[in-house]
Order: structure tokens, then C-alpha cells, then sequence
């Protein structure tokens, strides 16, 4: 699982490819986002192999988790989750 450190003031994008793991004409047909501590999720957006989450309003000292989970034309399933270091840079 990755981290990412995140200002308290901050509005950022993580994006959480897939390319490598889908097969040949695989694509994402369907996603969720997932947010455990205190982070806000403002918009997310996808395309055939990726998902783009815009995050915002994290606590100072908190550590959110990210849980992002796809489903793919060919019906298979997969989550991947990335932690948040929140504090002052």
C-alpha cells in the first residue's frame, strides 16, 4: 500500500492506474471510491484504465485511507487502497 503526504490545505489529484494489471481490450467500466478518516473526496473521474480521485479537507496529523475498486468488461474485480500522511509541508 502506497502513501502520499497531504497538506491539510491542499485540494490534489491521485490517479490509480491499472494499464498494467487489465488484459488486451480490457477496460473499467465501473468504479468506487472509498474514504475511511477525515478527508473529503471533492470529484473523481476515470478513462479505460485509470481512476482520478481529487482529495481535500484532511486533518492535520490524520491518516485517511483510500480505497479505489474497479469492475472491468470482462467482469473481473480489483481494489487498490493508498494511505494519506496529512501535515504541514
Amino acid at each position: 500500500m502506497s502513501t502520499y503526504l497531504h497538506d491539510p490545505d491542499a485540494v490534489l489529484d491521485y490517479q490509480v492506474d491499472w494499464s498494467a494489471w487489465l488484459a488486451d481490450a480490457e477496460t473499467i467500466t465501473s468504479y468506487t471510491i472509498t474514504v475511511t478518516g477525515t478527508v473529503t473526496v471533492d470529484s473523481d473521474t476515470n478513462d479505460d484504465t485509470s481512476v482520478t480521485v481529487w482529495l481535500s479537507g484532511a486533518a492535520d496529523d490524520g491518516r485517511p485511507t483510500v480505497a479505489c475498486r474497479i469492475t472491468t468488461n470482462q467482469g473481473r474485480t480489483d481494489e487498490r487502497t493508498f494511505d494519506l500522511a496529512v501535515r504541514d509541508r
